[in-house]
This record gives C-alpha cells, sequence and structure tokens, in this order.
C-alpha cells in the first residue's frame, strides 16, 4: 500500500517537472497588449492593407497634377521624308535641298532630338468621382484595420483569462491531490486496524490516481494556453510556459449596463463602402461624358550629339468624347450600380445581424450571472457537506463510498465555479467588443 502511495507521488513529482522544467515567464496583461500592437501579424497584414488602399488614393492625385516626359532620341536616315523632315526641325534647310534628285534620294542625315512633354487633365468628371470612391474605400480600410485590432486585443484578453483559468484548476486539483492522499493515509490506517475492507482501500486507491491524471491534463493546459497566447504576440515559446502576474479574482462585476452601438467602427466601415460603391456608380455615369485634357511640349534638335541649335513648342488642348465603345460603358454602368445596391442590402443585414449578435451576447452575459450566483452557492454547499461526511467518517459512522463522492464532488464544484466565473467574463468581454465605440 505504503509503495503504491509512494508511486502516485512520484508520478506527480514527475508531471510538474515535465511541465515546469521549461522557463516560466510571468507577464502582465498589458505587457501582451503591447506586444500584441508590435509583433502580431494579423494587426500588420491589416495595416498593409489599408496602406494599399491609400496608395490607390494617392494614385488618383494625376487627376489634378500634370504628367510630364522626358525623351531624348537620335536617329540617322536616308528616309526621304524623314530626312527632309529632320533638316526642317533643325532649320537648316536650304534653297538645295529642294533639288528633286536630293529629295527623292537623300545622304543620310543625323537628327538628335530633346522632347519635353507635359499633360495636364482639365475636366474628367469621372476620375472626380473615382477619387471620391478610393477615398472611401481608404477610409473603410482604415477602420477595418482599428476594427480588427479591437478584436485581437479583445482575443489576447480571452486568452489571458483562459491561462488564468488553467493556473487556478492546477490549484484546485494540486489542493484535491493533497486531499486524497490525506484520506488514503486515513484509510490505510483503517484498514491496518482491520475495520475496513480492501474494497474501500482500492476505491480510495482509484480516487487519487484519478484525481493525480486530472491534474496532469490541467498542466498540460497551462502549455496550451501559453502557447496560443505566444502565437498572439508573436513570439516563440519553444517549450516555455506563460504565469499570468495577475491572479484571476473569482468575483464579477455587473455594474455596467451594455446597449447596441450602431456606429461601430465595422458597421461605419461597411458604410463608407456603401460610400465608395455609390462614388463609381456616378463614375460610371459621367464616363459617358465629354473629357478635356490639355498638352504641350518643348523640343529641341541638332543634328550633333546633344546639341540644342533649334527649339520649338506646341501647346493645346483636346476635347474628347466617347461615343460607342461597343457596349463597354454601359456594361459597366450596369454593374457598377448592381454593386451598389448589393452593398447596401449587405450593409442592412450586417446590421441586422449584429444587433442580433448584440441581443445574444447579452443573453448569455446573463445567464452567466446566474449561473456564477448557481456554482457558489453549490460550491458551499459541497464545502459544508464534504465536512460533515469527513467528521462522520472519522467516527466510522459513514462509508468510504459516501466520502468519496462527497470528496469528488466538493472539487467538481470548485472547478464549475471558477469556471462559471470565466465564462462571464468571456460574455462580458464579447459585450464590450460589440458595444466599442
Amino acid at each position: 500500500m505504503k509503495r503504491n502511495r509512494t508511486f502516485i507521488n512520484l508520478a506527480l513529482v514527475l508531471v510538474s517537472f515535465i511541465v515546469y522544467s521549461q522557463d516560466t515567464i510571468s507577464i502582465s496583461k498589458n505587457d501582451l497588449l503591447q506586444k500584441l500592437t508590435e509583433k502580431n501579424l494579423q494587426i500588420k497584414i491589416s495595416d498593409k492593407s489599408y496602406q494599399s488602399a491609400k496608395a490607390d488614393y494617392q494614385q488618383s492625385n494625376s487627376l489634378f497634377l500634370p504628367n510630364i516626359n522626358i525623351s531624348y532620341t537620335g536617329i540617322s536616315t536616308t528616309n526621304p521624308l524623314m530626312a527632309f523632315g529632320s533638316k526642317l526641325n533643325q532649320e537648316i534647310l536650304t534653297q538645295a535641298d529642294f533639288n528633286p534628285a536630293l529629295l527623292n534620294d537623300p545622304k543620310a542625315t543625323q537628327n538628335f532630338a530633346t522632347k519635353i512633354e507635359v499633360q495636364q487633365p482639365l475636366i474628367n468628371l469621372d476620375g472626380m468621382f473615382e477619387r471620391q470612391a478610393a477615398k472611401a474605400k481608404m477610409s473603410a480600410m482604415k477602420l477595418q484595420s482599428e476594427r480588427t485590432k479591437e478584436y485581437l486585443e479583445m482575443e489576447v484578453v480571452k486568452a489571458y483569462q483562459q491561462l488564468q483559468l488553467t493556473y487556478s484548476a492546477v490549484k484546485v486539483l494540486e489542493k484535491a491531490v493533497n486531499t486524497a492522499n490525506s484520506n488514503l493515509a486515513l484509510v490505510q490506517n483503517y484498514y491496518k486496524q482491520g475495520l475496513l475492507q480492501k474494497t474501500d482501500l482500492l476505491n480510495v486507491q482509484v480516487r487519487v490516481n484519478e484525481v493525480a491524471n486530472q491534474l496532469q491534463y490541467a498542466k498540460s493546459n497551462v502549455q496550451n494556453a501559453s502557447d496560443y497566447l505566444a502565437f498572439l504576440i508573436g513570439e516563440e515559446m519553444n517549450g516555455n510556459v506563460f504565469k499570468p502576474a495577475e491572479e484571476s479574482e473569482n468575483k464579477i462585476n455587473d455594474e455596467e449596463a451594455y446597449s447596441f452601438n450602431a456606429n461601430r467602427k465595422d458597421i461605419e466601415a461597411m458604410k463608407m463602402v456603401n460610400v465608395a460603391y455609390s462614388k463609381m456608380y456616378r463614375s460610371s455615369k459621367m464616363s459617358f461624358l465629354p473629357r478635356l485634357n490639355a498638352f504641350g511640349s518643348y523640343e529641341m534638335y541638332d543634328k550633333n550629339v546633344f546639341g540644342t541649335s533649334s527649339k520649338g513648342y506646341l501647346v493645346g488642348a483636346q476635347l474628347s468624347w466617347n461615343v460607342f465603345d461597343g457596349y463597354k460603358s454601359i456594361g459597366k454602368y450596369e454593374k457598377s450600380k448592381a454593386e451598389y445596391e448589393k452593398s447596401l442590402d449587405e450593409t442592412q443585414q450586417y446590421k441586422a445581424q449584429s444587433q442580433m449578435e448584440f441581443n445574444r451576447a447579452s443573453r448569455q452575459l446573463n445567464d452567466a450571472k446566474n449561473k456564477v450566483s448557481l456554482m457558489n452557492l453549490a460550491y458551499q454547499q459541497s464545502q459544508e457537506s464534504y465536512r460533515i461526511r469527513q467528521n462522520r467518517f472519522s467516527q466510522g459512522l459513514e462509508k468510504t463510498t459516501d466520502l468519496l463522492q462527497s470528496e469528488t464532488q466538493m472539487f467538481q464544484k470548485e472547478l464549475e465555479y471558477i469556471q462559471s466565473v470565466f465564462e462571464y467574463n468571456l460574455a462580458d468581454q464579447y459585450l464590450q467588443f460589440l458595444t466599442k465605440k
């Protein structure tokens, strides 16, 4: 009997050594939130999406700013037209160049041209609305990025509470192991005195093994919770475990009341998406109107490399109107209209779904609150029941099975109580997330 008990204690020590032989890193909730902001990959991805949308908006500056191009070209030609034009641009034509023989069969002519071209948009109504759409999309991505960060902050808090729960469970089960071992020592003593049967002793030994196994799983959950936290904050754990700097409080705070917030960042982002589709819809309408653009160039020609002996400029404006493009513009207009109307329906559906989710979360919080009260009462009652049965058992007035049942129930109710507090805190965190402004 004694050897069996010694083996169980050695097994528990081995489990503790395996789980806690790694480095244990103490960390607070604030530290986790700071690391989340700095290292979380999902936040970085979301921020890059916003930067991409911002770059799209910056591209629309071309609607107001000129397009400037500089080119330098060198040619040598015997083409009659090109040779005559090159001399004309270089301002070196003479009366002899009009000789038909030279016009039809010119000698090789060199021409080096430096050209500066400027194109300036003046009136492009469709482009104006495309720019406004890009700005709305950029605002939507910014709001969505902020909402993603809020969601991950909630996940970190939940994971931290999960870590606290696992450590609380380990403490409860370590206490259960000590209690079970104490009961085993008492039963072994009674068995030696012939006051109990061997079946009673075996039942207690089974109970000790069960609690030891539960403790092993609880310590494994510490590692699992630590790994998830490490994933959220973008760190490599290498088998190490986190330990919460703050202990969980097994009580609830039900003073704060929540109300649905229709101006949440994710809902506002959906509204900005509506604006973007609305502007694209109007842009497709404006594509049927003409466009006005100005252009100009400054050109320098010479027969020698980098020469600028001849100079000239060209300025003008162009009014263009694409009257028919094979139904392409009409199809684009119909598509943008459908996408705009679709976005309105999606926003309405999302708001209704958000309201439903808020109502359900509110009920879950109330249910969790009631569960905490009931579990707390059940835990207190199980403690008193175990105390009475243990006293009666020591006096020989209770069966071993009744004592074991009472002991099991007491620690089970304690675990259920701390679990109910954890579930309440999760529901509370989720409601805070749903109502965050």
